[in-house]
């Protein structure tokens, strides 16, 4: 029995061939934890958290599936006879078992991506600019919004002059450099 496909959570555990005792959805999960559902969404370190048990159980599912048709190929081949139960087909399952990698992969390159997005922030704009919304948490390193927006003019013109300076040498490059006008 192929486990329910959720286009947002990708596979989800079997409904009924896990193991016994309460099985909590994702959405269970996030009552339990008290998060709401849209920061759950945008969390990739969360969302790994609540993938590794799908995870866990889905490799689990798919080792007995292996085993269940490994015992019955056997069967097959000693000449015993097979019961009629069908067994589960064990390309669905490691499929499944895939998807869930693939996801856990995405969940830690987008961790890996913010991290970096976060150090770089760090490291190119260290001071905070405080908040309307919060204007008594103003810290003694934070700039004031019209030094903010000077800094951030400057790095777009920097980021400009990068630009053109990119743009002029690959044109060299390409031998298609414009004359220039009035320079000798």
């Amino acid at each position: 029995m192929a486990a329910p496909m959720n286009p947002a959570m990708g596979p989800q555990a079997p409904v009924g061939g896990g193991p016994p005792g309460p099985q909590l959805g994702p959405g269970a999960a996030q009552q339990q934890m008290g998060m709401p559902q849209q920061q759950q969404d945008f969390d990739p370190v969360q969302r790994y958290r609540m993938l590794i048990p799908q995870l866990k159980e889905s490799l689990q599912s798919l080792m007995k599936i292996a085993a269940l048709n490994l015992a019955q190929n056997t069967n097959i081949d000693n000449g015993r006879k097979i019961s009629d139960v069908p067994v589960q087909r064990f390309d669905k399952s490691l499929e499944e078992f895939y998807a869930l990698c693939d996801q856990l992969e995405l969940c830690l390159r987008l961790a890996y991506e913010c991290l970096s997005q976060s150090y770089d922030s760090a490291k190119h704009s260290p001071t905070l600019v405080p908040t309307a919304t919060k204007p008594d948490a103003v810290q003694t390193e934070s700039l004031p919004y019209t030094q903010y927006l000077s800094m951030i003019k400057s790095q777009i013109t920097c980021a400009k002059d990068i630009h053109n300076a990119l743009l002029e040498c690959s044109k060299k490059i390409m031998g298609k450099t414009p004359p220039t006008q009035g320079v000798l």
